[in-house]
């Protein structure tokens, strides 16, 4: 049994289903109106807790019933602003990726589940590795320094550190595909798939 498979790493986890996907490592602001959630915002901030954002499309997929497999990732609000009507402004920051282990039923009037880390594969860090970053963070610069409207300074990324999901959201693309990024395991399989995309965009 590995490490992310046993019970005791399981954790409670508050859920937020949104037909959006969080990457780890990126910025996301939300507009919070429904009351169920601004109870749950409200409940996170005092306690000092985070939450899940899981992708949930409500037109194709009906109710969200926390099935258990589904794959998000945990969102920990960095700038709350309360408005006088109830409503609140956030900008949240992705964290570690996890999959959801069951529903749980509560007095809360918002979804939680027992949650379990979902980390990628073992893969060695090596200086291979580094390099295939490098590779794709190159073609990212070519495809931004392409662009009419280019910025004099382009965005730069450490190549020692994991830069598959940071690249990916600068991609304009189906959700779908974002949400499939997130439930790759492998650092290398996930390059491989924004390097599709950067190569295409320079055709």
């Amino acid at each position: 049994m590995s490490a992310a498979e046993q019970p005791e790493l399981r954790y409670r986890l508050p859920l937020f289903p949104l037909p959006v996907v969080l990457m780890p490592g990126a910025l996301m602001p939300l507009h919070i109106f429904e009351p169920r959630y601004r109870t749950l915002v409200s409940d996170c901030v005092e306690d000092e807790r985070d939450f899940g954002l899981v992708y949930h499309d409500w037109d194709e997929r009906g109710p969200f019933l926390s099935e258990e497999g589904r794959v998000g990732c945990v969102a920990s609000i960095v700038q709350h602003e309360a408005l006088e009507d109830g409503r609140s402004l956030i900008v949240v920051e992705g964290g570690e990726r996890f999959q959801i282990d069951d529903g749980l039923e509560s007095d809360a009037p918002y979804f939680e589940a027992l949650a379990r880390p979902y980390p990628d594969r073992p893969r060695a860090e090596d200086a291979t590795l580094s390099a295939r970053r490098r590779s794709s963070i190159e073609l990212f610069q070519a495809v931004v320094a392409s662009l009419p409207d280019a910025p004099e300074q382009l965005p730069d990324f450490e190549p020692e550190g994991e830069v598959s999901f940071l690249l990916a959201q600068t991609i304009q693309i189906e959700t779908v595909w974002h949400q499939e990024l997130l439930e790759l395991r492998d650092e290398v399989e996930r390059l491989d798939r924004v390097d599709r995309v950067f190569r295409a965009a320079l055709r």
